[in-house]
């Protein structure tokens, strides 16, 4: 097998798929080659905030009845409200609600859906990459090679293409876990369309509408310090429901009502992030250039707008042309790589405050917390204002491309 037209993209997950399609919108040929023999939604549960949704809409995806709208707030374990995120009225309007909640797998096969037959390649793991300048060689476990005019890494926090840019680099761990599942149980009584996020002095306790296949359910999540090589529980969803005790109902009410099989555990780690991505014809997308925790549940979504933006940035470029291709990865960069950033630094920094403070230091954050503005101003606020200038900069579609070249 050997072309020099179509772009390799390594990984089929958000990121890989989300290049993908948005490549393909851009009118580019692609290739995505899956190291496993299937496609394999890395988690159960999933929130998308209005950017991913609106770019998920341009490449195609169907975002119809995709998941529940959730108003979110942010709440002390006596049920103060700290903050609340307020969207305005015609975003609500236009991306189906500030904060969707869905499962994971029906991301996944919204995302497969709209994907060309033969788009993707799986059980194919790549041993070796080299950039010979006016094309990138790729070599495959079983022997064979694929040359590609661009290389997109979006393999992964393990990614192989950012070692090979940039060199081995230790996972972050953040000594932090979560426990999470979901229940479409009917019989719990608890608020519809919210999303509620409560911590206590050690521990944060979350609860989302989600919609899966026309159905209203719940997911939750317990989220407290664990040493990253500390074994798992037993018994995931009753240590959760011991975790939940502390919390009053409904979180307690929903942890009770999953079915163990519906819960999951992760150790959260990320990478210092990179302030370089890309380098020749290869460049990175989805955890692969910015693994991040799940504290501000970012991951996702930031991966699939990457897809986006590399498209609107590589659109109408030659691929033949080296310095062309270059500059529009550099273009790029620009739109994402300070915006990630921020986003990794900040999972990690709330991370620290909510569950690695020591008393009586944690008696004093949440003094502040309970009567000032801090987190309205921090969360409520200046999240909103992120998002309308995200929306901003995205413009109206993958083919517009609104000063994107030149990443102004």
């Amino acid at each position: 097998m050997d072309t020099k037209n179509e772009i390799a993209i390594l990984g089929g997950g958000p990121a890989g798929m989300a290049a993908a399609l948005s490549l393909i919108k851009a009118g580019f040929s692609v290739k995505i080659f899956e190291r496993y023999s299937h496609a394999r939604p890395a988690g159960n549960i999933l929130n998308l905030w209005p950017p991913p949704v609106h770019a998920l809409r341009c490449m195609g995806v169907d975002i119809d009845d995709l998941g529940a709208p959730c108003h979110t707030t942010f709440r002390s374990v006596k049920g103060n409200i700290r903050a609340e995120v307020q969207l305005p009225e015609e975003i609500l309007k236009e991306y189906g609600g500030g904060f969707i909640g869905l499962l994971r797998p029906d991301l996944y096969s919204r995302m497969l859906d709209a994907i060309p037959p033969g788009t993707i390649q799986h059980d194919r793991q790549v041993t070796d990459i080299k950039d010979h300048g006016d094309f990138v060689k790729l070599v495959f476990s079983d022997g064979t090679n694929f040359t590609t005019p661009l290389l997109i890494g979006a393999d992964g926090i393990d990614s192989i293409v950012r070692s090979h840019l940039w060199g081995a680099s230790p996972k972050r761990a953040h000594n932090l876990q979560i426990i999470g599942g979901f229940t479409f149980d009917e019989e719990v009584a608890t608020e519809q369309n919210e999303c509620v996020l409560v911590h206590s002095r050690t521990t944060q306790g979350t609860y989302t509408t989600i919609r899966s296949k026309g159905r209203l359910g719940h997911q939750w999540w317990i989220l407290q310090a664990c040493p990253d090589t500390q074994p798992p529980p037993g018994d995931l969803k009753t240590f959760a429901l011991e975790a939940a005790g502390e919390f009053s109902k409904p979180l307690t009410e929903l942890v009770a009502a999953t079915d163990s099989v519906n819960c999951q555990r992760w150790l959260i780690r990320d990478r210092v992030p990179l302030k370089v991505w890309s380098k020749g014809r290869i460049t990175l997308a989805g955890d692969a250039a910015h693994a991040t925790s799940p504290y501000a549940a970012y991951g996702a979504g930031m991966s699939i707008c990457d897809g986006y933006f590399l498209a609107q940035c590589l659109h109408g470029t030659s691929l033949h042309d080296t310095g062309a291709v270059k500059q529009a990865l550099s273009a790029y960069e620009k739109h994402r790589v300070a915006h990630t950033t921020e986003q990794v630094n900040a999972a990690f920094f709330l991370g620290k405050l909510f569950h690695h403070i020591p008393w009586p230091l944690t008696w004093i954050r949440d003094l502040i917390l309970d009567n000032t503005s801090l987190l309205q101003r921090q969360v409520g606020e200046r999240n909103p204002q992120e998002i309308v200038a995200q929306l901003k900069e995205m413009g109206e579609g993958i083919m517009l491309r609104t000063s994107l070249s030149d990443g102004k």
